[in-house]
């Protein structure tokens, strides 16, 4: 029998954690389509010095951590490139793609990024160089004058930014002014808003399984996620689900989030350089079930099948279909396509009928059990002030157990 390690580069969560490490537990041992046997275990990652020429034992990471902390980051870098460890995002390409250029990548793949224009820093960083490059060299602009070819109202973030980290929205001068005198050494984005949007979509993509949900950004964090079966036409469901696994495909993020508003029947993407997304059970609730699925499913395939991790990206295939003279919905399946190669979308359904064939109703029996509801309890109790522990648990049982109910329908 084979055996596999995956390891978790953890922050601060505990739920999704332990909800993924007790349902690899349950799933035991597994038997591959060519009938080759494989056990499967889990194990938290610990920070410690390490010699590039260590040998890990991991087999693959799914990293929560490294997209701030740099020292881990860096044992990602020399585990995929010396030991050919499997990362689910690389920390290559969101290291140097940031928000910045994954704008710019979907801009030239022809998607409907609404006008954005990076403006130089109010205070730069610090730097010997700085005051002889800038006297030589930097243009004076008017930054009120920018911003009126945008157009208000409009949205000031971080080139790199992330968790709304310095966003702002701005509607006249005044603000404007305010908002880039605050935003300091951060460079920033003007990026226009779409005004009077019908719907705010965010897809969550793991592998090839991608949900698209609504989402209310106004709202606290427990109801963002609004539980809504067809909030979005077919046609504009398909460029949603194509738009969110083309952004995995095309940047080597296979754990990622997607935002995109819809308006008059067009979608922008405006944010979806997020390969650490938000999958905690609070906020996810009535969707959590399915992404740990969707995780334990996708991580099972590529260490049972031995994918072979990508590090770069490899733009060729898909500038070649942005460049051409197809128009965008014709662009939209190519880029799908492209994106079911990456993920090796037909080989992994027919894994998972053969080799996971039980996990819906695994995962079904565990959301009903008294495991899941102890896991749910411990979350509300460390998230949630005493008072309000009551109200919360009432809350999410409810949507956990909506989620049950339809799923029983599903599996019949």
């Amino acid at each position: 029998m084979s055996e596999h390690l995956i390891g978790l580069l953890l922050g601060a969560e505990e739920d999704w954690p332990r909800a993924f490490e007790e349902l690899m537990r349950r799933v035991g041992p597994v038997t591959a389509p060519d009938g080759s046997r494989h056990d499967i275990r889990t194990e938290r990652m610990t920070i410690e010095p390490f010699n590039l020429r260590d040998k890990p034992r991991t087999d693959l990471v799914i990293d929560r951590l490294a997209h701030w902390y740099y020292h881990p980051r860096e044992w990602l870098k020399k585990a995929a490139l010396m030991d050919d460890v499997y990362l689910l995002n690389s920390p290559f390409t969101f290291q140097s793609m940031e928000k910045h250029s994954a704008y710019c990548a979907l801009m030239r793949l022809g998607m409907n990024v609404p006008e954005t224009v990076l403006v130089p820093y109010k205070n730069p960083i610090d730097n010997v160089r700085w005051a002889y490059t800038s006297e030589k060299y930097n243009r004076s602009f008017d930054l009120d004058a920018v911003a009126a070819e945008l157009g208000y109202p409009m949205y000031m973030k971080p080139f790199d930014g992330g968790a709304w980290r310095g966003v702002s929205k701005i509607s006249d001068e005044t603000e404007l002014r305010r908002s880039y005198d605050e935003s300091g050494e951060m460079l920033m984005h003007l990026q226009r808003a779409v005004d009077g949007f019908e719907v705010f979509a965010r897809a969550l993509t793991i592998g090839p399984e991608t949900m698209v949900m609504k989402f209310r950004p106004d709202q606290p964090m427990h109801d963002r996620y609004e539980v809504a079966y067809d909030f979005l036409t077919p046609q504009i469901g398909a460029e949603t689900h194509a738009i969110a696994q083309t952004v995995n495909a095309f940047f080597r993020w296979e754990f990622n989030s997607c935002e995109m508003l819809v308006k008059d029947g067009v979608v922008y993407p405006i944010d979806y350089a997020n390969a650490c997304p938000d999958v905690a059970i609070t906020s996810l609730h009535y969707y959590f079930p399915w992404a740990i699925k969707s995780l334990l499913k996708w991580s099972i395939f590529c260490v049972v099948t031995g994918r072979k991790g990508h590090t770069q990206v490899d733009t060729d295939p898909w500038f070649e279909i942005a460049d051409r003279d197809d128009d965008y919905q014709a662009k939209l399946g190519a880029y799908q396509r492209l994106s079911d190669k990456y993920f090796e979308t037909e080989r992994y359904r027919e894994f998972v009928d053969s080799a996971l064939a039980d996990l819906d109703e695994m995962v079904l029996d565990w959301v009903l059990s008294d495991d899941f509801d102890r896991l749910l309890v411990e979350t509300v109790k460390s998230t949630y002030p005493q008072q309000e522990h009551e109200r919360f648990l009432a809350h999410f049982r409810g949507l956990t157990g909506l989620w049950a109910k339809d799923e029983e329908k599903i599996l019949g």
